[in-house]
């Protein structure tokens, strides 16, 4: 479990419950039991997401992935705990009452799940070796990428006590978030470098997937990514300079090399 929750990698999902917190006026420092619940949760679907049964890479991060190291048996088993102890953490959030606190995890919950990462990966299986249409290939990318994209900015908001028109514009700002983020990460599976992104490039192509840029082209995919970063930074513009860093981020996340 600490081999691949410590093995680095961007903690996007804290960083953002911070920041959706921060941006409704609280102090996002204040949920970081629930901030680190999430990337455990990260991590374990990028345990199972590494196996062979699904995506078979060797690397993660630069390193070996975690059933390259322990064997497939108990990279399963490390991948099942980490999502138990997540929710576990949340259960030790301070600084918040009970209310939002139940909120979020059932938020979470939902996100993890079948109707999130689970069913979204479902697709994915589903999909191997097929051409899939744009909006098929985006709800799969809103159950596996996205659902936690957005628990984490609306939990953030949530614990942060953000009104009904804040905890609306953060959750659209996840959504296009997410896009832009998935989008980049199929350029990447294109044009990245595997030194800089710490995994190998091609595996999209090589495991016969659906993705953005497959579905138009490289150019394209780069002018929907440029789109969604727009909107994301547009659907904030009724919050305040709480909210910069998170019109930084977006802007970052379509420069990233990983």
């Amino acid at each position: 479990m600490e081999y691949s929750l410590m093995a680095g990698g961007k903690r996007l999902r804290p960083v953002l419950l911070m920041a959706a917190a921060d941006a409704v006026g609280a102090k996002g420092e204040d949920f970081l039991c629930t901030a680190c619940a999430l990337e455990m949760i990260h991590t374990y679907s990028l345990i199972h997401d590494d196996l062979p049964a699904m995506d078979n890479d060797d690397y993660r991060r630069g390193k070996l992935t975690n059933h390259k190291v322990y064997g497939e048996g108990m990279a399963i088993l490390a991948g099942d705990a980490l999502l138990a102890l997540a929710f576990e953490v949340m259960t030790r959030q301070k600084k918040a009452s009970r209310g939002p606190i139940l909120q979020v995890i059932s938020e979470v919950g939902s996100a993890a799940g079948k109707a999130g990462m689970v069913g979204g990966q479902a697709i994915d299986l589903l999909s191997e070796g097929k051409r899939i249409s744009m909006e098929e290939l985006r709800r799969m990318h809103l159950g596996k990428t996205g659902a936690l994209f957005r628990a984490a900015l609306r939990s953030g908001a949530i614990l942060g006590g953000a009104t009904e028109p804040q905890l609306r514009a953060l959750t659209e700002y996840a959504e296009a978030f997410g896009l832009a983020f998935q989008i980049t990460d199929d350029i990447l599976d294109v044009v990245g470098d595997a030194e800089i992104i710490g995994k190998p490039v091609g595996s999209d192509l090589r495991n016969e997937k659906s993705t953005y840029v497959t579905l138009t082209s490289l150019e394209e995919a780069k002018s929907l990514a440029d789109m969604a970063v727009n909107k994301a930074i547009e659907v904030l513009s009724g919050l305040g300079h709480e909210a910069d860093f998170l019109r930084e981020l977006v802007r970052f996340l379509s420069e990233r090399k990983n």
